[in-house]
């Protein structure tokens, strides 16, 4: 055995009697999936070349980036606008997106930040759902992605409301009302407030997908023990793992679509805050 790999116990109850079985290719701590590595491993030695470059997780944010462009592309051209699964789906997606940014920024300033909002939506939407394939790495249940992606939406929109308020944008730290001598304490509480929104918005993304991601795979692990006890213990643990996976898998489906949809509304939201000021 590999000094690298320590040995990995499982508890069965088979054939009436406790064993302890050695299962080194099982240790996998439930950690083990978030963890960036070069996409080809060790192969032929590429982690000492430019090819080591490509980690899994910018190899699969490249995939979902070409995905949302053949979702945005294919679904604009004229030959494909007939009535199918994949242009209702396509209409309905684009209608609630933009219905959604006219109702959150406006009219007049919500279609300059539209095409913004939908790519961003998509762009989620496919991370969400690429991650909940089997094998596969999700980019959105990694907090480097996430956080990256809501601190430039934060400083873009910062530089948004100051390009077009200047100075006067800092009154948003201020609300209009407020007692001279509670300014200064209101203005650093508004600060804070402000500056978590870069934070949040990562944070609640990436917790919501890494706790569905630990929560399937200790389900899973679950059910392996369940399968590896006595018939009576294997039956019944086993169907009722099966059943929790199922149903999570099912409600993982439903937060994937969700979280795109709170992610690009929240970003609306921060627009119409720099735009508008209020």
């Amino acid at each position: 055995m590999s000094k690298d790999i320590q040995p990995y116990y499982v508890i069965s109850f088979a054939g009436g009697e406790m064993n302890c079985i050695d299962y080194p290719a099982l240790m996998i701590s439930p950690m083990d999936q978030f963890e960036i590595k070069p996409f080809f491993g060790d192969f032929l030695g590429l982690n000492y070349t430019p090819v080591g470059m490509f980690t899994n997780i910018l190899v699969y944010i490249g995939l979902v980036v070409i995905f949302t462009i053949f979702f945005y592309v294919y679904g604009s051209f004229k030959d494909n606008i007939k009535i199918n699964g994949w242009s209702f789906s396509t209409e309905a997606i684009y209608y609630t997106i933009y219905n959604m940014v006219l109702g959150q920024i406006g009219s007049i300033v919500g279609l300059f930040f539209f095409i913004l909002i939908f790519v961003l939506f998509i762009y989620i939407l496919f991370s969400n759902l690429v991650g909940l394939i089997p094998y596969n790495f999700a980019t959105t249940a990694h907090l480097l992605s996430t956080l990256s992606m809501s601190s430039s939406i934060w400083f873009g929109v910062t530089i948004i409301g100051l390009v077009l308020h200047g100075l006067r944008f800092f009154t948003l730290f201020s609300p209009e009302g407020t007692p001279l001598f509670l300014v200064p304490l209101l203005a650093l509480i508004e600060l804070i407030s402000y500056i978590a929104k870069g934070l949040s918005l990562g944070i609640r993304l990436g917790a919501n997908l890494i706790s569905g991601h630990l929560l399937l795979l200790i389900l899973a692990g679950f059910g392996f023990l369940g399968l590896t006890a006595t018939m009576g213990i294997r039956f019944t643990g086993g169907s009722i793992a099966i059943a929790l996976i199922t149903a999570i898998s099912g409600l993982e489906l439903a937060i994937a679509g969700i979280q795109s949809y709170v992610y690009s509304i929240l970003t609306s939201s921060y627009i119409k805050d720099s735009v508008s000021l209020h």
